[in-house]
């Protein structure tokens, strides 16, 4: 089948791969390499723009390579986004793979609360796809990740506040097009604490984060590290319009990973896709 393109992939420019210098890291020159072999006629370089000043969290909350970015006071402090390398490493990745496109582009962590300072950093509008996300909430005077909050806050809590605040996110003046993983605070639900995640507990706060998301314009990112037929459905049902798909590869292998069933899933649901293979499929 003819793959869309990825929209949401990582390298060595995210602070969370472990950066340039981690063996860990996986290049784009890997990613790129993976995307000729298995035909992905496009990709997005999305890299991490978080640009909170540091958010709580204990060192078993993260992968080991960035763990030694948790300081003393219990905190992650992460380093500024290397703009001019980037750009630079998507120029000679076009370069090498003519036969990709290549799309630059940020996944924009808090839009909502970081705009100001991400207009002083770049210009998000010469990039070319902004996808935004949310990653940490409230906690006190800080602010954390689910998998920080699941030890002190019960899980239902939590999950609410992360689609309670969707609204806010999209409520942005910030040029992102796209929002990311709607079930991001799932991702770490406590299994053993409580037991299997329901989705159907939570119908009505993902339908009014989804309508938001709507409503806004926007289009929703189909993350295939987690497909989930009921996703699309009240996406579709809420009124949403157009679909992305992202495998929020940090490395070479899960590149356009489920790509054929997530779009399976759209398309049952009435999407269709674009002209282009990077476009958002619409309904």
């Amino acid at each position: 089948m003819d793959l869309p393109a990825d929209s949401h992939v990582h390298s060595e420019w995210s602070w969370d791969t472990g950066g340039p210098r981690s063996r860990a890291a996986g290049t784009m020159e890997a990613t790129c390499r993976r995307a000729v072999r298995i035909g992905l006629p496009a990709l997005f370089f999305t890299e991490h723009l978080d640009l909170e000043d540091s958010w709580r969290a204990d060192r078993e909350d993260l992968m080991p390579n960035q763990r030694h970015l948790v300081d003393g006071t219990g905190h992650v402090v992460v380093p500024p986004f290397d703009v001019d390398g980037y750009l630079e490493g998507v120029e000679r990745c076009r370069a090498l793979f003519p036969e990709l496109r290549i799309g630059t582009g940020v996944e924009f962590g808090q839009p909502h609360l970081r705009w100001e300072r991400a207009r002083q950093l770049l210009d998000l509008e010469a990039l070319d796809r902004v996808i935004g996300s949310l990653h940490t909430l409230a906690w006190g005077e800080d602010r954390a990740e689910p998998n920080t909050l699941y030890r002190s806050l019960a899980p239902e809590d939590v999950v609410t506040a992360y689609l309670e605040e969707v609204p806010r996110l999209v409520d942005s003046d910030a040029p992102f097009t796209v929002v990311t993983h709607l079930d991001y605070a799932v991702r770490t639900w406590p299994l053993e604490e409580a037991g299997p995640f329901d989705p159907r507990r939570f119908e009505e706060p993902f339908r009014v984060a989804l309508r938001a998301i709507a409503d806004s314009g926007r289009a929703l990112e189909m993350n295939t590290r987690r497909l989930w037929s009921w996703l699309p459905q009240w996406w579709a049902e809420e009124g949403g319009r157009a679909v992305t798909f992202g495998s929020d590869a940090h490395v070479p292998e899960p590149l356009a990973s489920h790509f054929p069933e997530a779009v399976a899933l759209v398309e049952h649901f009435g999407f269709s896709r674009g002209r282009r293979a990077e476009d958002p499929w619409t309904r």
